[in-house]
């Protein structure tokens, strides 16, 4: 048995069994530095234990691909600036105090209930901000 052995693992054959072990070995340390950068770049709070668990041959980069924050940082980021700007926008109009409707900046009372939103100039009629002393349109006092 101890001779067909040694006659069926040739040199060449020896050489493409420790280039395959190479090559699973590679794949093994690319799969760690994956979980290493990636967890980063995802803004993991703790990426360096993700790496120390992508050590487990295997189970640490399934574990990792299966629970790994599903979106990068810069996304998130990105997404939150979206986010605050919209919010920034909606803010210019702002809401009906009675029915929470989107009231545009030159409304005086809510389309939808009727609801005085803003004041009148008395004189030329335009709409006013509560804390306005002056019509910025016609000079005009208010009380």
């Amino acid at each position: 048995m101890q001779r067909f052995l040694q006659e069926l693992m040739s040199p060449q054959l020896m050489a493409v069994v420790y280039l395959f072990i190479a090559f699973i070995a590679a794949l093994y340390l690319l799969a760690v530095a994956y979980v290493f950068i990636d967890a980063r770049r995802r803004g993991a709070q703790m990426w360096w234990l993700w790496g120390l668990i992508a050590l487990v041959p295997f189970v640490g980069l399934v574990a990792y691909l299966v629970l790994r924050p599903n979106s990068y940082l810069s996304d998130r980021e990105e997404q939150e600036l979206d986010m605050a700007l919209r919010e920034r926008e909606l803010a210019q109009y702002g809401s009906c105090p009675q029915c929470g409707t989107a009231i545009e900046k030159d409304f005086v009372v809510c389309p939808v209930c009727n609801t005085q939103v803003r004041n009148v100039c008395p004189s030329c009629h335009k709409p006013l901000d509560a804390h306005w002393k002056v019509c910025p349109y016609c000079r005009t006092h208010i009380q």
